[in-house]
Parts: structure tokens; sequence; C-alpha cells
């Protein structure tokens, strides 16, 4: 028995009333490479908190020894060891703000009272009276350079290096992978030695020394990513139309690479800002009255027992800087990374 045919309404099949003239229109504009990526990060909280933590400490590196009416370097031994006080919270005990230390024995005191000092420190003083706010903020300025400078250096170097040996191959990729293997085996405390040797002590040498061999790291990477794009169809389509090997390598290569590059170039910042604290620990790093978290850090391990705020607020510092790096990379190498895309 055959089932009967199913019979559709000819007004089901009307036209739908449409302005033809906007039956294409695209209601939602075109993004760019880099709006769509700024999107993608937008909706990872982390990297944005990261980031608006970075940019506070980044201004506050130039405002906060300002605001302060003491200077970083400026040295009053009658206010020497002074805890923290800021104005408004010193009543309240538990924040720790009031001034107050702990003796041997356990017993607390008020150290602004009776050592009868009537001024206030927001992060207190060390050991030679100066003001641990403002030396706190120029040591970050310091450390953040010396960590940026560093990671130009890194990117310069590195991503061209590895670039063009990867790109070229053969025996100047074997000669240029040598050259890395020998600079790799040279210590960098060998290279900081003999650069104070010939210049002084401060932040120039620690630059050149991380200059020096830093960015191998980066070059491998780079060469690694270079080899898997050399034979894949848009530099094959680039060298039909006649473009010039720089041309492939910075127009077209390198441009594929920004989520490595970049998050290379994040991590870079956190490792150098930990050797200049190896180096200041050791007494290669800045020197008096100089300022940077390496020392600050050195100078309150001297006095962590008695004084453990001395050491806790750059520990923090270092702390806070190595986190919010970490995640703003992660961030930026999820929305720079096309394979990343929902």
């Amino acid at each position: 028995m055959m089932n009967k045919e199913t019979v559709i309404p000819k007004d089901m099949f009307v036209p739908a009333d449409i302005d033809p003239s906007k039956s294409e229109k695209i209601s939602k504009p075109s993004l760019n490479f880099w709006q769509d990526s700024w999107l993608r990060v937008r909706k990872n909280k982390g990297a944005v908190i990261s980031l608006i933590i970075l940019a506070l400490l980044i201004i506050m590196t130039f405002v906060g020894p300002i605001i302060t009416p003491y200077a970083f370097d400026t040295q009053n031994t009658k206010h020497n060891n002074l805890p923290p006080r800021i104005q408004g919270l010193e009543n309240v005990h538990w924040l720790s703000f009031d001034g107050t230390l702990t003796r041997r024995d356990g017993t607390e005191y008020n150290a602004y009272e009776v050592r009868k000092v009537d001024a206030y420190y927001w992060f207190g003083t060390d050991n030679l009276g100066r003001d641990l706010f403002a030396r706190t903020w120029k040591g970050t300025q310091v450390s953040l350079f010396i960590a940026f400078m560093a990671a130009l250096v890194d990117m310069l170097i590195g991503v061209s290096y590895g670039a063009v040996s990867g790109y070229l191959g053969g025996r100047v990729d074997s000669v240029m992978q040598r050259i890395i293997e020998v600079i790799v085996g040279i210590p960098n405390l060998i290279i900081v030695v003999l650069m104070i040797l010939v210049l002084k002590p401060g932040i120039i040498p620690i630059i050149i020394a991380l200059g020096i061999t830093g960015w191998t790291s980066m070059a491998r990477v780079v060469r690694a990513q270079v080899l898997k794009y050399k034979g894949q169809e848009f530099v094959l389509a680039a060298k039909t139309l006649g473009a010039s090997d720089s041309s492939i390598i910075f127009k077209h290569m390198i441009p594929n690479m920004f989520g490595i590059i970049i998050i290379n170039t994040m991590f870079s910042i956190p490792s150098a800002i930990f050797f200049e604290a190896f180096l200041s620990f050791i007494g290669l790093g800045l020197q008096e009255p100089n300022a940077s978290l390496g020392t600050l850090v050195d100078d309150g391990f001297k006095s962590m027992i008695a004084f453990p705020y001395q050491m806790i607020i750059p520990s923090i510092m270092i702390a806070l800087i190595m986190v919010c790096f970490n995640l703003v990379a992660d961030g930026l190498r999820d929305a720079l990374d096309p394979k990343m895309r929902d």
C-alpha cells in the first residue's frame, strides 16, 4: 500500500520581504589581525588584569620617587630600621602599618614612639635610614630597564640570526650554529666579570653580558620555525613572484612567528631580573647608592630576622612582576597563534 503524497501549500514559498540593497550587507565591521588578536586577549581575564598591574607598576616607577618627600639615596641614620607607617592606617593594628616591631622575646613596641620620630615612612627605612618606598620604586625602574633592554637585544639579534641561519641552511647554517654553541658554552658570570674589569660596575656591564649570551635561545627557536615554514606554499609563492630573500624572511616568515617570539621575549624579562638579583648577591650588581630589586633583596636578607619587611617588600615586587609577565605572555600567545583560534 503506497503512502499518500504530502501536499505543501504554495504560500510557504512566498519570497521574504527583504530590501535587495541590504540583502548582502555585512553588519559587523571587518577586523585586521591585531584588532582580532586584541579581542581575544580581552577574553583572558588573567592577561588583562596582569596588563593593568604592569601598567600601574611602570607608572609608579616614575611617580613613586616623586610623591614621597624623601630621596632614594638620602641617608638619615637617626631614622634607620624604622618599620612601615602610613597616615590613616596607623590605628588599624592588624594591617601592621602602625610602626610596631617585635623584640626577640615576643613583645611588641612602637619604634616611632620609642625613638621619638615624627615622620611617616610608607615602606619603612633601611639600615642607613633611607626611605624604602622611594628605593623600591627606583629599584623597580632600574630592574625593568635592564630587563627590557635585555629583551630588546634578545629579540633583535636572536630573531635576525635564527631566521637567516634557518633560511640559508647548508654550510652557512652549520657555521652559524657552531658559533651559537660556543657562545652558549661561555657562562654569563665570566662575561660579567670581564666587563667589570674593563668597565665600572653598573647597568652597562649587565646589559652587555645579557646581550652577548641571552639571544641564543631565541635564535634556536626562530631557526626551527623557519625550517618548518621554508617549504610551505606561501614561501614558494613569494619566490615565484620574485620576492627577495630578505623580504621572504622579514615580511612573510617572521610575522607568522609573532606568537613564539613574544612568548620567548616575555620569558627573557623575568630571567634578566633574576640574573641581576643574582649578581647583586655576589657583589657584582649595582653599586651604592644606586638601587635595584636585587640590591634591595640582598640588603634585606642581611637583616631578615630583625626587620623582615626590608626583604619582603622587594621580594613581593619581583614575584608580582614575574607572575604578571608570564600571564601576559600566555594570553598573547593564545591570541596571536592561529592554531589557538576558536
